[in-house]
Formats: structure tokens, sequence, C-alpha cells
């Protein structure tokens, strides 16, 4: 049983935001049994879920022969698991899809992760965004050529940053003008 009394804990492979414990741990209140670094093959890390009307996105997973992706697999309870799935949006954004995960020792175990149907190609994280999964990313220790890999994306304009800029500068010009 698990932690929560509820059904056999589940390996739940983080590649976006929930690789940041702020996020993982204390917005979304999960308290993993056990955090392993992991990578899954036959996967492409990209960012092509859509968010808002501008060119951002957030992290998805392409099916890739050659590719692999690199994250942290948090075992946690049923209960848990649930839980995350609605924080999600499964399964209208996402939808569960099972993976083998390999550890930094080289075993392999079965996990399940998020992928969502939903692509737009050309779609780009945001800063702020992009900060999120290097902030994880260091903290779990990921490899060096993992944390250039995700400094190598172009980064999104912000829209909304672009608008409070915009308000801020037309608020200081009212005020020159005054």
């Amino acid at each position: 049983m698990s932690a929560s009394g509820r059904g056999t804990p589940l390996w739940y492979f983080a590649y976006g935001s929930n690789l940041d414990p702020r996020t993982f741990v204390g917005r979304r209140r999960m308290r993993p049994l056990e955090t392993r670094v992991a990578s899954v093959e036959g996967w492409r890390l990209v960012f092509d879920l859509p968010v808002g009307k501008g060119e951002r996105g957030v992290a998805n997973l392409l099916p890739d022969a050659d590719g692999f992706a690199t994250g942290v697999a948090y075992l946690i309870s049923d209960a848990q698991a649930q839980r995350l799935d609605r924080t999600e949006g499964v399964p209208k954004a996402y939808r569960r899809e099972g993976v083998v995960a390999r550890g930094q020792g080289g075993q392999s175990f079965e996990a399940f992760t998020y992928v969502s149907p939903h692509r737009h190609p050309g779609r780009k994280p945001s800063r702020r965004y992009m900060g999120l999964l290097l902030r994880g990313a260091r903290h779990h220790g990921l490899s060096t050529q993992w944390v250039d890999f995700l400094r190598s994306f172009d980064l999104a304009v912000d829209e909304r940053s672009d608008q409070l800029e915009l308000y801020v500068e037309s608020a200081e010009n009212e005020r020159d003008n005054s």
C-alpha cells in the first residue's frame, strides 16, 4: 500500500514545470515518497502546447525514435496521481502516457508522464517558464549537457510582459506630461 493507504505507488516522470520543487511540492502540494533523476528514450522535449494568443508554449513530449528527454521521476501515491491529473488538465490538456524511465544507475522502471495532442509547432517557452525548468534541473542535479540543452531554446515574447511595459510606459508618459 502507498503512504496514503490507497493503491500501489506510481512513478511519475516530470520534464516541465514540475521539475521545480516550488511548483511540484509547493503549489501542487505533492509529497513524493522517492525522487530519482531519470530519462526516457523515444521522446523529444518540445514547447508546442500553446499558452495564450502569443507565441508562448509549455513543455510537451514528441515521439522521436532517436530522441530522449531527461527529468525527474517522483514516486507518488495513487491519490496524489489523481490529484496531479486534475492539476495538469487530464484529459483535456494532457493525457497520461506510459513510459519506461531509466535512472542514473541504469535501472529501468515503468512510469507515467503527460503528453498533449494539442500541438502548435513554432511555440517557445517564456523566460519565466524556462526559469522553472532550469531551477528544477539545478535543484535535482540534472547534467550540464541537459541544462545547456534547455538554455539553447529561443524564448517567447511574453505578451503579458509587453502589455505591462506598455501600461508602465503610458503611465510614465502621462506623469511626465502633467
